[in-house]
């Protein structure tokens, strides 16, 4: 079938700049975003490109370029249902916080409502693409949802799992390493398939049948979270034994069948994804009784925790013991440089726990607004809402933040931390002053010369 129409379920991270990249190489097909919340979706229609509700280094052109043409953000979410061919669902998938699955299983509330407003609008025969993170075998119970709605319209879904990295989303959607669809319906497969091959080599869009699709998104995702915890688990090793972790990386790094991706040594990773996978893998392999694969992963994750406190452990520890009643600043929160998102970010655990020491948090972070930040804390409800405001302050100006510390610490790699006057903060501190640098950012030489007191992690 022909696809004239596209509607997307969920204006987020995925939803927004994949369907703009979509509408950007597809001129002829109409592209309608939909969702809910319509301060989210004013954003996406603002006249000011900088105001669009995600940042990702590029995209604004391409809103620019498709946004009015054949690319609209709206409200009227069984409108885009009812008019297209094609529905994406792209909506959150969160952990759950609540009953059987606790802690592990993702939140597949959202998703279910997606299928049973569908079933309730439609009246002609639609391909539904699964976008979103979801479990294996989340597509049976979306096909079965809409099958029972005894209107005789027929619904193929289609697993299309993103693999995208946020910060460089705009980059990997124009050039992916590849596009995968899972189904077990030939001409819904090609029919999205068309809709990449506009753009997209034909060798690099695999097919697979719906189960592998869905999995095989949850895998990629546990490998790379599993070579970040494996290197930060060896940093701690350097730290002891005086060896150097870039050194090591870079040593096993050149091995081929290794290579040098994600061996990056840090605090810790973060987002919306790695944990939430690792933790779906988990889930699965418990439901099926693999109770010793299970735990093989969930390491990986217990590893992620690990490093995080152990940073804020050693900010407390080089302090004297106590942070009490000191300014800490803070340069970053999002979880990594180019994107707005703070999901999973170390830097809200550090914080948490540097929090729970009385320590008063100052943060820089060029790109997240300061009421996510607030929104972040106070989700762990470890304190009250008012404490966090008075602990810890949001400043917008990296010297503010630093002046009169008595450490500073880097949680987002943004490479603007790397150009700032380092001599004008170390004489704005509290001497001694101490660096501690989470994402092995500045230069430990230069900084030392300065005066500083550096620490690093895995040095």
């Amino acid at each position: 079938m022909e696809i004239k129409k596209i509607a997307c379920i969920g204006a987020g991270y995925v939803g927004g700049p994949t369907m703009s990249v979509i509408a950007q190489k597809n001129p002829h097909i109409q592209v309608t975003v939909v969702d809910l919340n319509s301060s989210r979706i004013d954003a996406w229609n603002s006249e000011n490109l900088d105001e669009l509700p995600v940042y990702e280094p590029g995209l604004d052109q391409v809103v620019a370029e498709a946004r009015g043409r054949n690319l609209f953000f709206s409200t009227d979410v069984e409108k885009a249902i009812s008019e297209a061919e094609m529905i994406f669902i792209s909506v959150n998938t969160p952990t759950k916080t609540y009953g059987k699955g606790k802690g592990q299983a993702a939140d597949l509330k959202f998703i279910e409502l997606c299928a049973r407003q569908i079933a309730d609008v439609a009246t002609s025969s639609k391909i539904i693409v699964e976008k979103s993170t979801i479990p294996v075998r989340t597509a049976a119970a979306i096909k079965s949802i809409l099958d029972h709605t005894g209107k005789g319209v027929q619904f193929h879904v289609l697993s299309n799992p993103e693999f995208l990295a946020e910060g460089t989303a705009i980059v990997d959607l124009h050039n992916p390493d590849r596009i995968l669809i899972g189904g077990e319906d030939q001409n819904a497969i090609n029919a999205l398939k068309t809709i990449y091959e506009a753009w997209v080599p034909t060798e690099r869009i695999i097919t697979t049948n719906l189960w592998s699709s869905e999995l095989s998104k949850l895998v990629a995702n546990a490998f790379l979270a599993q070579r970040v915890s494996s290197i930060n688990s060896i940093s701690e090793l350097c730290e002891v034994t005086g060896a150097n972790v870039d050194e090591v990386a870079h040593a096993i790094g050149q091995d081929s069948r290794i290579g040098s991706k994600f061996l990056k040594a840090s605090v810790g990773f973060g987002g919306s994804c790695f944990q939430k996978d690792l933790l779906n893998l988990v889930y699965i392999a418990r439901s099926y009784n693999l109770t010793e694969v299970a735990n093989y992963w969930e390491q990986v994750i217990l590893i992620n925790d690990h490093q995080k406190t152990r940073f804020a452990e050693k900010i407390i520890r080089s302090m004297y013991n106590t942070v009490n009643g000191k300014k800490i600043a803070f340069l970053g929160w999002a979880f990594k440089k180019n994107t707005n998102d703070t999901r999973e970010s170390a830097a809200i655990y550090v914080a948490d726990h540097l929090l729970d020491e009385q320590a008063q948090i100052s943060v820089y972070d060029p790109k997240v607004q300061e009421n996510q930040i607030y929104k972040d804390l106070d989700y762990l409800a470890t304190r009250s809402a008012d404490e966090n405001k008075e602990l810890l302050k949001v400043i917008n100006d990296p010297y503010e933040v630093a002046k009169d510390a008595h450490g500073l610490a880097i949680l987002t790699e943004w490479d603007e931390f790397k150009d700032l006057d380092w001599k004008r903060i170390k004489e704005s501190m509290k001497k001694p002053a101490f660096i501690f640098d989470g994402r092995k950012l500045l230069d430990k030489q230069k900084l030392e010369s300065l005066g500083f007191v550096y620490y690093a992690i895995g040095e």
